[in-house]
């Protein structure tokens, strides 16, 4: 069932557990791309776990401001990285963009790539020198 009508006919989705709304209306104009994976929560979930996972703990309190001015509330401040990548499930729901399913599926391949990337590429960065012989080093802002 697709995500724009999976509240409209929730009695009719074979699950007793979800009730349908024939009235309810995305908070947004439902996107021409698919469901499943959810993108959005694939990319909020692997940097949140990357985050976590830099930090040493998911229990980093931080806020986040949008700049789209139709937002309210303009801010969101969360107790931990998880907290905000759970938002973000929410969020996608609320917008008719994606069922459940698909932003748990997404959250899920979003922190297994973070954490594969966390274990296998990612080196620390090289001591810093600082020198009185240079005003700049430019080696050091390369990227």
């Amino acid at each position: 069932m697709a995500a724009i009508t999976a509240i409209n006919k929730g009695d009719f989705d074979g699950d007793p557990k979800t009730i349908g709304d024939a009235n309810w209306q995305p908070l947004i104009n439902t996107p021409n791309y698919p469901d499943h994976s959810s993108g959005a929560n694939a990319l909020v979930s692997g940097a949140m776990q990357m985050f976590a996972l830099y930090f040493g703990t998911d229990d980093v309190t931080f806020t986040v401001t949008s700049a789209n001015p139709n937002a309210n509330p303009n801010s969101r401040t969360y107790a931990s990285f998880t907290d905000a990548a759970l938002d973000v499930v929410e969020a996608r729901i609320l917008q008719g963009i994606h069922t459940r399913s698909a932003d748990l599926n997404g959250r899920h391949l979003g922190k297994s790539v973070a954490r594969w990337v966390f274990k296998h590429a990612l080196r620390p960065l090289k001591e810093h020198h600082h020198s009185h012989h240079h005003d700049h080093d430019d080696d050091d802002d390369k990227d």
